[in-house]
């Protein structure tokens, strides 16, 4: 028997959804009229939010892992 590895499903819609966040940071880096300390906030916000994420996806991942040995 193989074991099989179970993938976040997190990963594929993060990936989907970052690339249309990605050409509007770089429309908004090469627009002139949006004020910079804004932009960096909003990017320092989406960076704590991301990181957030991915560490209660991945504490739930090993709580579901530990659960389902039972």
């Amino acid at each position: 028997m193989s074991q099989e590895k179970t993938t976040n499903p997190l990963v594929p819609i993060a990936i989907v959804v970052s690339i249309p966040v990605l050409v509007c940071l770089i429309i908004m880096l090469t627009d002139e009229g949006i004020e910079r300390s804004l932009l960096w906030a909003a990017i320092k916000t989406g960076i704590i939010l991301i990181v957030l994420g991915g560490a209660l996806s991945f504490g739930v991942s090993r709580l579901a892992e530990k659960n389902s040995s039972r």
